[in-house]
């Protein structure tokens, strides 16, 4: 009786952590810190991935102006995150308008897990004035 007590609390646990991160993304793309959902953007960045790398080492934006960021996948299963610009993309969900509001020098990591290269697959987003 008390493993299946155990079994059901940790089940329960797991629906609610996933309701939960669920939630978060939701919020992520209604247009708060820096995303601005119905906005046209100005300018465009385009980000490519392929095997364990991005096309570039790092990619410049103006504070304060909107960019759609559009992301390719040349080979492999990739994806973008940087979390301080509220920036998740991959094949999936491939581009997002954001409107940097902060100064400063942002690690872009793979969102995906890609293989063994995954945790070198970094490049930075600077935001300038």
């Amino acid at each position: 009786m008390m493993k299946k007590g155990i079994a059901w609390l940790a089940a329960c646990m797991l629906i609610l952590v996933l309701a939960a991160c669920g939630g978060a993304n939701q919020s992520a793309d209604s247009g708060s810190n820096g995303s601005d959902a119905g906005v046209t953007a100005s300018e465009e960045l385009v980000i490519k991935a392929s095997n364990y790398e991005f096309d570039q080492p790092e990619y410049h934006l103006k504070k304060g102006v909107p960019v759609n960021i559009v992301y390719e996948n040349v080979n492999g299963n990739h994806g973008i995150l940087v979390p301080e610009l509220n920036l998740m993309l991959d094949t999936r969900n491939s581009s997002k308008v954001i409107t940097p509001d902060k100064v400063g020098e942002f690690e872009m990591s793979c969102s995906v897990f890609c293989g063994s290269g995954h945790s070198s697959m970094i490049s930075k987003i600077i935001v300038e004035e």
